[in-house]
């Protein structure tokens, strides 16, 4: 499973990216295909396709010191243009 962080961007307008998991690491647990730009989609101009991932956090990856439960998981779907890769180091 690769590892991969949500891009810390806060860009104006409609995005579909959480703004809680933005910073936050994760690992992708599947690939789900490619479907249109929805942030492009909402505007209605031409969408490319993107791929999409389902990625899964630990609450104490989201939450840190605050998470009730620590151990367990959240998964989003993201598009791949909003995550970078980790280093497994």
């Amino acid at each position: 499973m690769q590892k991969v962080r949500v891009k810390p961007l806060m860009p104006p307008g409609h995005v579909r990216t959480p703004a809680y998991l933005r910073g936050k690491i994760g690992i992708i647990e599947r690939s789900l295909g490619t479907f249109p730009n929805p942030e492009a989609l909402a505007y209605g101009v031409a969408a490319s396709d993107l791929p999409l991932h389902r990625v899964r956090f630990t609450m104490s990856d989201v939450w840190e010191g605050n998470a009730e439960n620590p151990n367990d998981t959240l998964d989003a779907e993201i598009y791949e243009h909003w995550l970078e890769p980790v280093d497994a180091t």
